[in-house]
């Protein structure tokens, strides 16, 4: 994981992302990209002036999260970007070539009662780029142990685990398999795909109704530094995402989560 973005959104969420990302990055060797973005009006009379105050405020805000954060060891390139969020990420994450996205579950305003707040919820729908959400005032530590969570064994697109292959060899990772048999799961999605199982230290099989009830009722004895879960059109996330928010009652964690995509 060489290159590691970090979008802005408060100030206070991206001292504590840029924190985390920075740790990761002495660790792997990568570099960190911090990003906000602004909005562009249309360059008419007094509106280039407007322009001009929203590129200022959005490098000071940038400025501000990077004087709060001791990068000495990590190469951090810190840039406002114009146009719409989620495209200007799409854009920068293609320009750069970026391996993983770090984000906070939601902004600082919203309910105790919200684990993804609209932004990252709409994000994890709109990205094919590994996600790592980082709760809170979390604060970074090596991955002894990972669980991956899914009830799909099969992956039809290539690299999927690349970042957990990234994982076991930066952090020695140990990787936990929890196979959650729901009541839809065909055979196929029974067999687990060879990758996996080579990097595997365990394999948990469960039977639940949903593959979040399955984590919920194993991950006390697992006790994970990180929980992996897949993306696919159908899977973990189908119901989770009809709406960009994503309420704690139905489904949260109070440790990172890395969400890798599965789909083409």
């Amino acid at each position: 994981m060489k290159n590691i973005l970090v979008p802005v959104s408060s100030t206070e969420n991206g001292i504590n992302n840029l924190k985390y990302a920075v740790n990761f990055a002495s660790m792997s060797g990568g570099k960190v990209f911090l990003i906000n973005i602004y909005k562009e009006f249309s360059k008419v009379g007094t509106i280039t002036k407007v322009n001009q105050l929203m590129i200022d405020e959005s490098a000071q805000q940038l400025q501000e999260i990077i004087d709060a954060v001791n990068t000495t060891a990590v190469e951090v390139i810190a840039k406002p970007i114009k146009g719409n969020p989620f495209e200007g990420i799409k854009r920068i994450s293609k320009q750069f070539d970026i391996d993983l996205i770090v984000v906070s579950p939601q902004s600082v305003d919203m309910s105790n009662d919200t684990y993804l707040g609209n932004t990252t919820g709409k994000l994890v729908k709109q990205t094919e780029i590994p996600l790592l959400i980082v709760p809170k005032d979390y604060l970074f530590r090596k991955f002894d142990s990972i669980l991956v969570a899914f009830k799909n064994g099969q992956f039809e697109k290539e690299n999927v685990l690349s970042p957990l292959k990234d994982m076991v060899r930066i952090f020695k990772s140990k990787i936990n398999l929890l196979h959650v048999i729901t009541p839809e799961v065909t055979a196929e999605c029974k067999e687990i795909d060879t990758d996996l199982l080579t990097m595997k230290n365990s394999l948990t099989i469960t039977e639940n109704a949903t593959t979040f009830q399955g984590v919920l009722e194993h991950f006390q004895s697992h006790n994970p530094d990180m929980l992996c879960v897949i993306r696919r059109k159908r899977g973990f996330f189908k119901k989770l995402w009809e709406k960009n928010s994503v309420m704690k009652r139905d489904f949260h964690t109070s440790i990172p989560l890395l969400i890798l995509s599965g789909r083409h």
